[in-house]
């Protein structure tokens, strides 16, 4: 099989490479076509892969380039993972929000609609070439912000566009983990969007072990997210949180914290991720071991805000996989394709279209749901339908995903003003006018969008 990484010189490609380089299953991927517009990061990702490689003897082929159509043609899977206006536009994205005193990270709240913006024209073209090219393709998107792009390439795509995040499914692990559990075993009772959702249950043979956590006050403690959120607001909610609903239940304090530390966290990558590059070419058989040292490095500063230090000094804990090469979305995006190719039925926490699942929702929504994939494809499971506060802040946030994407497909700067204005993030329509004027001024790539 042919596995398509559009953006493969990017800093997590090898994540996914080492997912491949260890499957033993049949069929499995061979060749790997990494397709990037920077040819220097090109260049130096692609000799740590054949490092990485050195001890797999039937490592899958690597075929770097830098023209789409190349690299997607006669692919059966397509990883999605571009980042439309490099880490400049992401510091944009969010000095202009936090300017304003607004959220201005990269996923949730209006950075990461800039990001948007910016972003969906060059996924749906994308999107099209998949089409053309490699129609049987089904293309797994970790481009962010996830659930808007993955509905945007929907468009095209239809149901062969899922989205892929990590955070649910690690989430589950780690209550596993904490509770002493076999994590291959549990079942999640999850609900949201990207970035956007709850924990309910965590079913273990029949029987919701999540109580066991919430009432268990050290477990709970050295949990992630009981750091994040503290103990007495999850037992309150009764629910653990997606990490990222940090921004929303603490959002005074997560803007100031940023804005205080003076360092963003893309200002923290723009100057990690250079040097990165620029020593990975010269470090000769040790640009593995530096990517490696790399990823301890950012992974550590990962949301530090929301644990009480800054991207230069994290303070607090962070969990971190042992083997990220069978964890995270890589190990995602190789169950998905295991499923499909395999036909391994399984069950994944993914951003696919909603259907019938939530009835709050659009049916050609994307949402963040279990999901059984197998050989015929994604089928979302009927699930609980969220609680009033759960689909209500989902159904705002979901109006303002699809302003954005009328948005950046349209031209039209009246559905980004509404975007901005509508999100529960902003709290008023002058503050929403300021956001688009300055993403307007900053970022040339939103200004060639939005020209009318």
């Amino acid at each position: 099989m042919k596995l398509c990484i559009l953006g493969g010189g990017g800093f997590r490609t090898p994540y996914v490479y080492q997912a491949l380089l260890r499957d033993t299953g049949s069929p499995r991927v061979e060749e790997v076509a990494l397709y990037d517009t920077d040819e220097h990061r090109l260049q130096a990702m692609t000799a740590i892969l054949r490092q990485l490689a050195a001890d797999f003897p039937d490592a899958p082929r690597l075929v770097p380039t830098p023209v789409l159509e190349d690299a997607v043609e006669g692919s059966d899977f397509v990883f999605a993972a571009l980042r439309v206006g490099g880490l400049e536009g992401r510091q944009c994205d969010e000095h202009v929000a936090l300017d304003l005193d607004v959220l201005g990270q990269e996923t949730t709240g209006p950075g990461g609609l800039a990001y948007a913006l910016r972003t969906v024209p060059v996924m749906v073209d994308a999107a099209k070439v998949v089409q053309r090219l490699a129609p049987d393709a089904y293309v797994m998107n970790f481009t962010n912000p996830a659930g808007i792009i993955t509905e945007a390439m929907q468009g095209v795509l239809g149901d062969r566009v899922l989205g892929i995040c990590d955070t649910p499914s690690g989430l589950g692990r780690r209550i596993a983990g904490s509770l002493g559990l076999d994590h291959e075993r549990v079942q999640m009772d999850y609900v949201g969007l990207n970035h956007l959702g709850w924990m309910r249950r965590l079913l273990y043979d029949g029987h919701d072990v999540l109580p066991r956590l919430l009432a268990d006050e050290s477990r709970l403690g050295r949990l992630e997210e009981g750091q994040v959120f503290g103990i007495d607001w999850i037992r309150t909610m009764g629910v653990l949180p997606n990490e990222y609903l940090y921004y929303y239940y603490f959002n005074r304090d997560a803007v100031r914290s940023i804005v205080d530390s003076g360092v963003t966290r893309g200002d923290f990558l723009a100057r990690t991720q250079a040097e990165f590059f620029d020593r990975a070419l010269a470090a000769g058989d040790g640009a593995a071991d530096l990517w490696r040292q790399t990823v301890a490095r950012r992974s550590a500063s990962y949301m530090a805000e929301a644990r009480g230090g800054t991207q230069d000094e994290p303070e607090g804990q962070r969990d971190l996989e042992t083997d990220p090469s069978h964890q995270g979305y890589a190990g995602v995006a190789l169950g998905v394709m295991a499923a499909i190719s395999r036909n391994e039925r399984r069950t994944m926490i993914l951003n696919v279209r909603n259907g019938s699942t939530l009835t709050g929702l659009p049916g050609d929504a994307v949402v963040e749901v279990p999901t059984m994939v197998d050989a015929n494809g994604v089928h979302p499971l009927a699930t609980e339908q969220p609680d009033l506060h759960q689909i209500g802040l989902m159904a705002q946030v979901k109006d303002v995903e699809r302003h954005t994407i009328r948005a950046a497909l349209t031209g039209s700067r009246s559905e980004a003003l509404q975007a901005f204005a509508l999100h529960p993030l902003v709290d008023s329509v002058s503050v929403a006018r300021q956001l688009l004027d300055g993403y307007l001024a900053g970022s040339p790539e939103i200004a060639a969008v939005l020209t009318r």
